[in-house]
């Protein structure tokens, strides 16, 4: 498989996990093992734009249990005899030799995945700000003989860019210390937040700066949140902000 691969350094370390659950995009060439027309082809393959289940193939780094995938879109793009190109929108965690293998079967002719490149993982996508590792490779020897942190820059992004695709909380100042220690974030530190935050979602708290704090479990929706005046509106779940990047402007228990 080729295409994009976002990789993360140090303490974006912390923010994988909401990577692997956000949605990816790829480009497959899938190898019929039989003769069959277009237009059953083009049937088939709309067939499969939903939740569908999935057990993971033998050659997996998961365990084989059946579980449900959501397949947002796969859009026909050419057949030439018995390969079939496609693009599929899919869930974090989608195997697409499974769907291939899948798609085969409906059409009764099986199937293989003969090829595949992921154009897009969550924010990132082929055609965006992103680099080769050769291009890497150029930098890094820049960076070395230099030592100009505007070079680094030009082949490592902001954690938050990561974070693009993920609901966003916006809290004070006063509030972030706090959070960076563990706390639970309350209704008073919240400034402002965006829509689609549903009960139990993972979300991006942020400061003023838009600086990432901490990714959090939200417990109540963005329409609750925005009514409450006390009371928890989410948990942490992961700290990225390092304590003490802000001042402390909370009382410890023994205080």
């Amino acid at each position: 498989m080729t295409g994009v691969l976002p990789i993360v350094l140090v303490e974006a370390r912390k923010i994988v996990q909401a990577l692997l659950l956000s949605g990816k995009e790829y480009m497959c060439v899938m190898k019929l093992h039989g003769e069959a027309k277009e237009e059953h082809v083009r049937k088939v393959l709309r067939e499969f734009e939903d939740m569908i289940y999935q057990r993971p193939p033998l050659r997996s780094s998961v365990k084989r249990r059946l579980r449900t995938r959501r397949i947002y879109y796969i859009d026909f793009l050419e057949m030439e005899g018995r390969n079939v190109l496609f693009r599929v929108g899919c869930e974090g965690g989608t195997y697409i030799r499974k769907l291939c293998y899948d798609i085969g079967e409906v059409l009764g002719c099986a199937a293989h995945m003969q090829e595949l490149r992921r154009t897009r993982a969550g924010p990132f996508v082929e055609n965006g700000d992103l680099v080769t590792l050769h291009d890497v490779a150029y930098w890094f020897m820049e960076w070395q003989q230099q030592k100009e942190e505007s070079i680094l820059k030009k082949f490592i992004q902001p954690m938050e860019n990561a974070l693009a695709l993920v609901p966003k909380i916006y809290i004070r100042d006063s509030a972030v210390d706090a959070i960076c220690h563990g706390a639970n974030l309350t209704a008073p530190g919240v400034l402002s937040l965006e829509t689609q935050i549903n009960e139990g979602s993972t979300v991006a708290v942020l400061s003023l700066k838009c600086e990432a704090v901490a990714l959090v479990k939200a417990v109540a929706s963005t329409e609750e949140i925005l009514n409450m005046e006390h009371g928890v509106v989410a948990k942490p779940k992961r700290v990225l902000m390092r304590r003490g990047t802000y001042p402390k402007c909370w009382k410890s228990g023994g205080a």
